[in-house]
């Protein structure tokens, strides 16, 4: 009876080890996402998010980007930052705007581990929406479109999630082609 279940506890936790393990390595922004890293480790290997980098560093977020979390980012691209209107990047990096900054970053972070399943089942059980509470007390609506995942602002905005489901040893990073806004 004892061996059965050493072997019954031996199973489950090798089964628990493999399925972390198994989880995939993304490619984005022509760099490797490992899943054993945390969001600002992989983030910093993107070339398509150095602005995000550079703004995450310039609001003093990566200490908390780096903590255990779990945290759910839809990190908008660079070519989503040069959307934006002309000047506004370089006017939310100053030191003066540094709380605006910081709005403006939690309001893509959303508590907890919401993989693309997830936040389609949230949508589902929505009858159509999900709405998602940010870090910075605002809200984002998920919505599909046809198999697209999008998420809206509080301004009607809309992001395409363009890469979903990179995993992060903090939580997962959804990539977006659009910064999404709060109101303010």
């Amino acid at each position: 009876m004892k061996t059965r279940k050493f072997l019954a506890v031996a199973i489950l936790t090798l089964g628990f080890g493999f399925a972390s393990f198994a989880q995939k390595t993304v490619m984005v922004g022509g760099a490797a996402m490992y899943p054993n890293k945390n969001i600002v480790e992989n983030a910093v290997n993107s070339k398509d998010h150095t602005t995000l980098v550079a703004a995450v560093k310039a609001a003093g977020l990566v200490e908390t980007l780096q903590s255990k979390g779990p945290f759910t980012v839809f990190a908008p691209t660079n070519a989503a930052f040069d959307k934006l209107p002309a000047g506004t990047v370089e006017t939310l990096l100053k030191p003066e705007n540094i709380k605006t900054l910081q709005t403006v970053l939690t309001y893509h972070v959303v508590a907890g581990k919401m993989n693309a399943s997830d936040i389609a089942k949230a949508i589902k059980a929505g009858k159509g929406k999900a709405t998602l509470k940010t870090v910075s007390g605002g809200t984002l609506t998920a919505w599909m479109d046809g198999k697209d995942l999008y998420i809206s602002d509080e301004s009607g905005s809309k992001a395409k999630v363009t890469i979903a489901d990179v995993n992060q040893s903090n939580g997962v990073i959804h990539v977006v082609d659009t910064v999404l806004l709060p109101k303010m």
